[in-house]
């Protein structure tokens, strides 16, 4: 199931909610969260951009997608896990995902990949995802949002996604 193949206008989403930039800057720090859309090597994509700062208890940057247009939870329990196209500077992202469960901002459930400098699909089965400051196992029943971060160390982030999807 595609959530997301970059071919609607204003970072708009297949599942009709909008991608949203966000950074450590919502608790005091000073990364900056640049997401546009883009076309590179004729693939229409999403690009997240920008400088990853540890200062000021800093540390990431994220474009975030709601998974349901009323807030709802969605249900992924038809899937095995999230499938990406991307393509970067060859470091280290991760893709977060948020449930009801999670209380506190900092709250999410994780997993990590590289990106490549050529154009790579990666597979992350929801298995793979594990709780970050909480205790309570992912329930792909209850989905809220997923984020594609850069996060945990001052760099430089430059990524394009031009697919996410859920697969089997």
């Amino acid at each position: 199931m595609i959530i997301d193949n970059f071919s609607q206008k204003n970072l708009r989403s297949n599942l009709g909610t909008y991608w949203q930039g966000v950074s450590d800057a919502v608790m005091g720090g000073i990364s900056q969260a640049n997401i546009v859309s883009d076309v590179l090597d004729g693939r229409k994509c999403m690009r997240l951009s920008g400088h990853v700062c540890l200062e000021k208890n800093g540390g990431f940057i994220q474009a975030a997608l709601n998974l349901d247009t009323s807030g709802e939870v969605f249900d992924a329990s038809d899937y095995t896990g999230v499938s990406i196209v991307v393509r970067g500077n060859e470091e280290q992202y991760s893709v977060h995902i948020r449930t009801p469960d999670n209380k506190r901002s900092w709250q999410s459930y994780r997993s990590h990949f590289f990106s490549n400098k050529d154009w790579s699909v990666i597979t992350l089965p929801f298995s793979s995802f594990s709780p970050h400051r909480l205790s309570d196992p992912l329930d792909i029943s209850r989905l809220r949002r997923i984020g594609i971060v850069a996060i945990g160390k001052a760099f430089y982030a430059d990524m394009a996604v031009c697919e996410i999807s859920l697969y089997r």
